[in-house]
C-alpha cells in the first residue's frame, strides 16, 4: 500500500531510508549494551569495574547504580531501578523519547529534531546532578543511594 504523495504517511525525501540507518544503528548498539547489561548481573561482583569516584572518596557519584537501574528495567522492576538511580532511569526515557522521536523523522524523511539547549538549561542540568549527588551521599538522603 503506497499512501498518497504529500500525505503525512508518505516518505518524503527518497534518501529517508538512509537518513534512518543513523538512528537504526544506534538503536542496535544501545539494545546490544543493554541486552548485555541484562544479561550480567551487575549485583554480583566481578562483572564490571569499580566506580572510580566511589573507590577515591567513599562517595556515591551520580552514575553509580545505574548499571543495577539498567539491569532491573530489563527485568521489568521499575520500584528498583529507581531505588538504584532515579537519575539514570530519567535518562533512559528521556533517551528513548528523542531517539523515537528522530528515528520516525527519519523514517519520514525529515530533519532530525534540534536539541538546544542554552546556558539555563545546562546550569540547571548542572545544579540538579549536582544536587542528587549531594544529597544522596547526606544521612538525610540514604533512599537514593544504590
Amino acid at each position: 500500500m503506497t499512501a498518497a504523495p504529500g500525505s503525512r504517511d508518505a516518505v518524503s525525501a527518497p534518501g529517508a531510508t538512509a537518513s534512518a540507518r543513523v538512528p537504526l544503528g544506534l538503536l542496535g548498539l544501545g539494545a546490544a549494551a543493554t541486552a548485555y547489561v541484562g544479561a550480567v548481573d551487575p549485583n554480583r561482583p566481578g562483572h564490571y569495574l569499580t566506580c572510580p569516584f566511589l573507590a577515591l572518596t567513599g562517595w556515591w557519584c551520580p552514575g553509580c547504580g545505574g548499571l543495577r537501574a539498567v539491569h532491573a528495567l530489563t527485568r521489568g522492576d521499575l520500584g528498583a531501578a529507581l531505588h538504584d538511580n532515579v537519575l539514570v532511569v530519567a535518562l533512559c526515557g528521556f533517551t528513548a523519547g528523542f531517539w523515537g522521536l528522530w528515528a520516525l523523522r527519519a523514517l519520514r524523511g525529515r530533519p532530525r529534531p534540534a536539541l538546544r539547549l542554552g546556558r539555563p538549561w545546562l546550569l540547571a542540568a548542572a545544579v540538579l546532578v549536582l544536587a542528587f549527588t549531594l544529597v544522596r551521599n547526606l544521612p538525610t538522603g540514604a533512599f537514593l543511594a544504590p
